[in-house]
């Protein structure tokens, strides 16, 4: 397995590893760079029933920092960085096909296929080069995944004067993407930049795979898989949700020890809240009561947005958990200082129990899939919004980079589930605007009620997807089932072959 160098990413494909392991019994190798690789490593530490160090296995790829142009001490995806690291990725080509060629020569064939991330598309000529198959992983969601490979290769926005609005190819006409939804790479993208040139080559590689699977499920995404499909021409497999089974089968009690593997340790940082005392506080609050606000891992907001929500959230009377690190413009990793909210806020709401801040990083599962928890405002990253539907949770959406503008689309308009409160970083945002949005969604009546009722439909969709009890699978088992019997037999006819 070759997950690309970013937590988003990493996350999903050691869930998958895990799932291939206990489905199969297969011995599973995962790729990458060492810093990740320790990363990984630090999640091996949860308590299992038996040691996953014996059936997953991490190996290291060389990769200097310094020799692409990153900093020191930087493997995974860091928006101020991003480009140098998909520059970079490149230069893992010739170590991996030389760590997958010595796995072939130690265990006399070579491995039963290769799973990459769909931003690492040179994996489909290596595995051809040594007698293997590769299969693209999709981390997103179909809907998103189809929206950022044809954005890419088709870059339809260009040229266009008359109107903000434009159709892409994949889905169906009635169906028009924005200008404003497309990062501004993206959206300056004229086919010539280094942008254009890595991603059109990628993906373009990526889809001369053997097939491609993707982090949903049938139930949840039938439209997004339908098109997607259309569009590649290749067998595409759903093979998620990829969260832990005791989230999908509502079991919590070993939720704080578990959680993804990855969730409560945090690869080895010191936790800036224990899981006890949020849950403690959670527990001070009603049912459905609470808003729970984070941008991700690697993600913040502007100095004036980041006033604008304080005074939003203070006005809603609305308790909340907000997950807080300096605004864009400071360094991520500094200390968060008080001036970057209104004076005195954190004082006032503490004293009054209506906010909760969290520095750097909070027990996200163990949140929204606590009774208190009652809407999410988020950045519309695919693990999050998977791990809030799960929960039942309705989605407050503030897309700010990748494909979470198109992930936040689908949320409002296939799916109910959301409500869009901006987007990006460059956005001007007024508190009223905050605290609108929070009481409509919170309402237990009207749209927020609406929205709750949506969500658990799709919670239910997603429990069904991963039922694996006897003869009754859900489709995702099926389909991961499907998928390594089908690679099995092309294993035979590729040796039949030779």
């Amino acid at each position: 397995m070759l997950p690309f160098m970013a937590h988003g990413h990493l996350i999903p494909f050691l869930a998958l590893a895990r799932q291939i392991h206990q489905a199969t019994g297969f011995k599973i190798s995962i790729a990458s760079t060492p810093l990740n690789i320790q990363y990984l490593s630090s999640t091996f530490n949860s308590s299992s029933d038996e040691p996953e160090n014996d059936h997953i296995h991490l190996l290291e790829l060389p990769f200097c920092n310094t020799d692409n142009g990153l900093p020191e001490n930087s493997e995974n995806l860091s928006l101020d960085a991003i480009g140098k690291l998909f520059s970079a990725s490149l230069s893992l080509r010739k170590p991996f096909h030389s760590l997958v060629s010595d796995i072939a020569a130690k265990q006399g064939h070579p491995p039963l296929c290769i799973i990459s991330d769909v931003f690492l598309g040179w994996a489909t000529e290596v595995a051809s080069s040594l007698g293997t198959v590769n299969v693209t992983f999709s981390t997103g969601g179909a809907y998103g995944t189809l929206a950022y490979s044809s954005l890419w290769l088709n870059l339809p926005h260009r040229g266009r004067s008359d109107s903000d609005e434009f159709h892409l190819p994949g889905f169906p006409d009635s169906c028009r993407f924005n200008v404003n939804q497309l990062h501004h790479f993206l959206r300056n993208a004229d086919g010539t930049d280094s942008w254009s040139k890595f991603f059109q080559s990628q993906i373009s590689l990526s889809m001369q795979s053997f097939g491609w699977l993707c982090n949903t499920a049938e139930e949840f995404e039938p439209a997004g898989l339908e098109w997607l499909r259309n569009f590649l021409k290749l067998p595409v497999w759903a093979i998620g949700p990829l969260l832990p089974p005791m989230v999908l089968n509502n079991d919590y009690s070993s939720l704080s020890v578990a959680a993804s593997g990855i969730s409560t340790r945090r690869a080895g940082k010191k936790l800036e809240i224990s899981i006890e005392k949020c849950m403690e506080w959670l527990e001070s609050h009603s049912p459905a009561s609470v808003l729970y606000i984070s941008f991700g891992s690697q993600n913040s907001i502007s100095p004036s947005q980041m006033m604008e929500l304080a005074i939003g959230l203070e006005e809603s009377a609305k308790p909340f958990v907000w997950v807080i690190r300096p605004p864009v413009g400071f360094e991520p990793k500094s200390e968060f200082r008080a001036e970057y909210l209104p004076e005195g806020f954190e004082e006032r709401l503490e004293k009054r129990k209506q906010g909760l801040l969290v520095r750097n990083w909070a027990p996200q599962l163990e949140i929204l899939s606590h009774k208190s928890t009652g809407a999410f405002l988020t950045h519309c990253g695919w693990n999050s919004v998977l791990e809030s539907l799960s929960q039942a949770v309705p989605i407050i959406g503030w897309p700010l980079a990748a494909e979470q503008a198109y992930n936040s689309k689908m949320l409002v308009e296939e799916m109910g589930v959301s409500v869009e409160l901006t987007r990006g970083v460059q956005s001007s945002i007024d508190w009223k605007e905050v605290k609108r949005v929070i009481e409509m969604v919170m309402d237990k009546k009207g749209k927020g009620g609406d929205m709750r009722s949506k969500a658990m439909v799709i919670k239910e969709q997603l429990r069904a997807s991963v039922r694996d009890e006897g003869e009754d699978k859900g489709s995702s088992v099926k389909a991961l089932d499907d998928l390594i019997k089908t690679l099995q037999s092309k294993w035979q006819m590729i040796n039949c072959i030779s």
